[in-house]
């Protein structure tokens, strides 16, 4: 490996060393099942709000999303407001009153638990059902995640893609079960701190470097129907959107609803107080990210042009990757920094 690549890496390896210590720290403060399920129910607000947005989000935030906007422009932004009023409606209509009832129906540790105190099932059918729908679809959604960590560790190491995706579960595995719910809400907290700090900074520093027009780098770039169509969020390339289309990226909005990796947040929150508190912090956090994640798309297909992305070799996903090597990868100077920042991906 280069003297820079050992720079990035040893930047990734202390991320990593930090997730376990969390682990090791809270296996010491769980001493009962309501603390591994719930963390005793004792989240404050920025935890609380920081963990169920970044656990939420996950690698589509630092690599779908921009590489949707930039292989296709700006109206895939409808998707971003979907999840954006999903978000919302998640945490006004439904967080504190979950948490109210999850204690009321015999102090619930899961949401299949609380279906089934809730309901009064004594045949334990709800609780059957819903646990078959979680494991179904969330290994779905947990493998896109994972990959997004191959995909980071294949791309910038030239690890392979299967062995990349070993060492990202294991670590996750590792702290898991050491610190129970703490510890991955803690280790969220990090981690949504880390992929907010990169979708600011990396944007930013771009904007400021760009070697030409916004307008003409577009164009330059081979940007669908031009650099109009590209920022215009009712132009799909070189046709308008069809009200079916913005509603069907808009209805991405309606799972938030029921996915329990967010709604055991709502349970774990502290009190009412701090809920109050975290629906605050977790409206902005997520509003920022989804708009400087569009940003990113955008600003991609100016800062990264002559290189254009595509479906071969350097893919549209990977713009995000692609900016920070152009940004702080070009001397011995900026990679810990680089290094740093790739890691938002591994935390989503």
């Amino acid at each position: 490996m280069s003297g820079t690549t050992m720079v990035i890496l040893s930047a990734f390896v202390a991320y990593l060393l930090l997730m376990i210590v969390i682990g090791v720290v809270y296996m010491k403060k769980t001493s009962s099942s309501e603390d591994y399920f719930l963390g005793g129910r004792g989240l404050n607000a920025w935890v609380a709000a920081l963990s169920a947005q970044a656990s939420d989000m996950s690698g589509w935030l630092l690599m779908g999303l921009p590489g949707a906007i930039y292989s296709l422009g700006t109206g895939q932004i409808w998707i971003a407001v979907g999840l954006f009023i999903g978000t919302v409606l998640n945490w006004v209509c439904i967080s504190h009153r979950l948490r109210k009832y999850t204690i009321a129906a015999n102090n619930s540790l899961t949401i299949t638990a609380f279906f089934e105190n809730r309901f009064q099932d004594k045949k334990r059918i709800l609780l059957l059902l819903s646990s078959i729908v979680i494991v179904i679809f969330f290994l779905v959604y947990t493998a896109s995640a994972l990959a997004a960590g191959g995909k980071l560790f294949n791309t910038v190491f030239g690890i392979d893609y299967h062995i990349a995706l070993a060492i990202g579960a294991a670590v996750i595995l590792c702290y898991t079960f050491m610190g129970g719910f703490m510890a991955v809400c803690v280790t969220d907290f990090v981690q949504g701190t880390l992929m907010l700090i990169g979708l600011l900074i990396v944007p930013l520093v771009a904007y400021f470097t760009l070697s030409g027009s916004l307008s003409d780098l577009l164009t330059q770039s081979g940007a669908p129907g031009g650099a109009a169509a590209f920022l215009n969020p009712f132009e799909n390339g070189e046709r308008p959107y069809t009200f079916i289309e913005i509603f069907s990226q808009l209805a991405w909005g309606l799972g938030y609803c029921g996915m329990p990796h967010i709604l055991v947040r709502f349970m774990a929150v502290r009190d009412e107080k701090e809920l109050a508190k975290s629906r605050k912090v977790a409206i902005v956090w997520v509003l920022i990210s989804l708009v400087l994640a569009c940003v990113i798309g955008v600003l991609g297909r100016a800062y990264l042009y002559p290189m254009v992305l595509s479906n071969e070799g350097a893919q549209y996903e990977n713009v995000y990757i692609e900016m920070i090597k152009k940004l702080f990868m070009t001397d011995y100077t900026l990679p810990f920094i680089g290094g740093l920042l790739l890691c938002g991906i591994l935390a989503a």
